[in-house]
């Protein structure tokens, strides 16, 4: 009788197994990329459709409401996409073109066209092209154009723009004395960024120390993360 179970348990884990494995070859066919925000979800599809659901306060699905969607629904007039990017209420998508698009809340720039209005609809940051990586964040953003160079926007209370100022931008600025950058991301009031050789380095509010310079003392252009090197990748919390 245990033999009998033993095998029946086995067929069953099988059975499971090949389940899942369908699943994941079958989304796999169709996404290319996934992006939370904080309420809210982005999906980017093999044909370069964008895709969201979640809550829709101030715009962050781009359907044209601020309804929320209980199930996705297809972000207005966007194709051609190759990227995405979730932040607190805005969202980002970079086209193939290498033109950057944004929609959702703005209270604070954060979408970079030179506005503070929300966006129920995609709209194109003023001032870039050649983007290659986009990162959206509580309240303000990030992008890395194809020459390496980053540039921020939208609230920059603590220096979380790297501009050397703390000065609010509703159209992308420069962050000083980076290049050859090759990952960023975009905490709550601060900066993270990877170098081609390896080096972290950070900017922004560092009242617990998270940029890792050592010290809790803001910055409001980049320093080096202490202690690290040949990093491929970094991801910024609240």
């Amino acid at each position: 009788m245990r033999k009998r179970y033993r095998i029946l348990g086995i067929i069953f884990l099988l059975l499971v197994l090949f389940s899942n494995t369908v699943v994941a070859e079958s989304s796999s066919e169709e996404t290319m990329m996934v992006a939370g925000g904080r309420v809210h979800s982005l999906l980017l599809q093999k044909d370069g459709t964008v895709w969201a659901w979640g809550g829709n306060i101030r715009a962050q699905l781009g359907d044209g409401s601020k309804t929320d969607r209980y199930l996705p629904v297809q972000v207005h007039g966007l194709d051609s996409v190759i990227s995405i990017a979730a932040g607190g209420v805005h969202s980002f998508a970079v086209k193939s073109d290498g033109t950057l698009w944004g929609w959702g809340g703005n209270m604070f720039g954060q979408l970079g066209d030179g506005t503070a209005y929300d966006r129920l609809i995609p709209v194109q940051v003023k001032g870039l092209d050649s983007v290659a990586v986009v990162s959206a964040g509580s309240s303000h953003s990030l992008a890395v154009k194809s020459d390496g160079t980053v540039w921020a926007w939208g609230t920059n209370n603590y220096g979380e723009l790297g501009d050397g100022t703390k000065i609010n931008r509703i159209t992308p600025v420069q962050v000083q004395s980076l290049d050859s950058v090759v990952a960023i991301a975009t905490g709550d009031g601060f900066s993270l960024a990877v170098k081609s050789d390896g080096t972290v380095w950070a900017w922004g509010y560092n009242g617990s120390g998270q940029l890792g310079d050592g010290t809790t003392e803001h910055r409001i252009t980049p320093v080096q993360v202490s202690n690290l090197g040949s990093a491929i990748a970094v991801s910024a919390g609240n």
